[in-house]
């Protein structure tokens, strides 16, 4: 047991900071320039949440499929799995989010996204928006070339954080529940990654899981209590009530 006190998080990284980062400047190259369609559905995405249409919301979860899909095969698999073994465990995880998103989001239509003047609608708005347009400089803030930018759909954070964003405006709390723990625990994965780095931006996906648990999940689980606890105390209070109703209209009638 001693011997672990003497391990630093650092000992336990298979790769180099440098050969990290390097990651999406080689992904990037490879992929340009659909990085400005991902930007460009993202702003639609944006403009469906606040003028929604018929499609909308499908329209919407599909983009959420193709991008836990093109992540989890294209980033993970073909190009972080080369430096990093233990992330080929992750990638059925993304797989599943892509499963699940296409189930509920395109199949069943359960998943409905709004931009209702709301805490965790308005706390997820600004996680989209700040996944889509500013996370991408990231880069440049903490001293990395810009062609290591990370963009939605393309890297594995701003997907996650995106995702967080989406489904807190999400009218169904069932779902959510069901949707929310892959992007959470990958932010929490890739925030030890980067503190076993040293890097400035360890923080990012912190923030990110705090801001929607704390301004998002934790009002939409205090409604989701406060109704059933209601609903519960109606079931009990009209039970009576049902119950003189049935003997009063089944009573027998007078005899002649």
């Amino acid at each position: 047991m001693a011997e672990w006190s003497t391990y630093r998080l650092d000992d336990f990284l298979l790769f180099s900071p440098r050969a990290y980062w390097r990651l999406f400047e080689l992904q990037n190259a490879e992929l340009w320039p659909i990085q400005i369609m991902a930007l460009m559905l993202g702003l639609l995405i944006v403009r469906l949440i606040l003028r929604p249409r018929p499609g909308s919301d499908q329209a919407i979860a599909a983009f959420l499929v193709a991008a836990w899909v093109a992540v989890g095969w294209a980033f993970l698999w073909q190009r972080y799995a080369t430096i990093n073994w233990a992330v080929i465990y992750v990638v059925p995880a993304f797989m599943v989010q892509a499963l699940l998103l296409l189930v509920f989001g395109t199949l069943t239509r359960d998943l409905r996204f709004h931009a209702a003047r709301r805490a965790p609608e308005m706390t997820g708005l600004a996680l989209f928006l700040y996944a889509l347009l500013l996370h991408p400089l990231a880069a440049l803030l903490f001293g990395r070339p810009f062609a290591a930018a990370e963009v939605v759909g393309i890297a594995p954070d701003p997907t996650a954080i995106a995702t967080l964003g989406l489904l807190l405006m999400a009218s169904t709390t069932r779902l959510i529940w069901l949707l929310l723990p892959i992007p959470i625990v990958w932010c929490l994965l890739s925030a030890v990654t980067l503190l076993a780095m040293a890097a400035s931006d360890a923080w990012i996906p912190l923030s990110a899981v705090a801001i929607a648990v704390l301004s998002g999940i934790g009002p939409l689980g205090i409604e989701a209590v406060t109704r059933r606890r209601r609903c519960a105390q109606t079931g009990s209070d009209d039970r009576p009530s049902r119950a003189i109703h049935g003997l009063e209209h089944h009573s027998p009638a007078p005899p002649p």
